[in-house]
């Protein structure tokens, strides 16, 4: 069997796991989260014609697990979930190679907590650069080129840090400092002053996850980098 790393979280004590080191033995010891292995092969990793373009449902999952950069930890405890993002995050900071950070609440049945949380601590995740995604059964966010494509409907509620990418400006307008991150991140020559009157002029106030594919401001032959 091959080592699995792992990482504990100063916080709450949750263990992320490095799936890819080992897949297979990571599946055995987690059974609860074992069908997410399934789902990234079956549905993340390979193109759905519903999603309304080319390419694999998610472009993050298979980079992700060839650089061995997906890790994963299961918490039975969902007492602290924010603080338990907070953990993640300080994982997320220490990698390279497009990493993907997931952290999953296998027996929590409110996934409005999930939404609440993805609230409380988006704003701090994506002024550093990043995206913080919510997943779950029925997770109503509409699909970039479908609007009635769910792309963040998941087998288990989860949250998800990955990087930011240049196609994220649909889920980023609905803030004008979330848009500042983004043009810092993509359009760093620009003048922070100039970066920010833009910023307010394409803020959407009322961007909501219905509006995701009305705001998609790539074309079809543009890959998000």
């Amino acid at each position: 069997m091959t080592a699995l790393r792992s990482t504990t979280g100063r916080r709450t004590a949750a263990t992320w796991w490095c799936v890819y080191d080992d897949p297979g033995r990571w599946s055995t010891e987690h059974p609860r989260t074992a069908p997410l292995i399934d789902w990234f092969a079956d549905t993340l990793m390979r193109p759905d014609p519903a999603q309304g373009r080319p390419g694999p449902v998610c472009p993050f999952v298979k980079p992700a697990a060839a650089h061995h950069t997906l890790w994963i930890a299961e918490l039975a405890d969902t007492g602290s979930i924010t603080e338990a993002i907070d953990d993640a995050f300080d994982l997320y900071r220490t990698l390279d190679h497009t990493p993907a950070v997931l952290t999953v609440f296998p027996g929590l049945d409110d996934t409005t907590r999930i939404d609440a949380a993805h609230a409380a601590r988006k704003d701090d995740i994506v002024r550093a650069g990043a995206m913080l995604g919510q997943f779950y059964p029925g997770c109503p966010v509409a699909g970039l080129w479908n609007r009635d494509y769910r792309p963040l409907h998941a087998p288990l509620p989860m949250l998800v840090i990955r990087p930011m990418m240049n196609t994220d400006f649909p889920f980023l307008a609905g803030k004008p400092e979330w848009l500042s991150a983004y043009l810092a991140r993509h359009a760093p020559g620009l003048p922070r002053k100039l970066r920010a009157t833009i910023a307010d002029r394409m803020h959407v106030p009322d961007a909501g996850p219905a509006s995701i594919t009305e705001l998609r401001a790539h074309l079809p032959d543009e890959h998000a980098q």
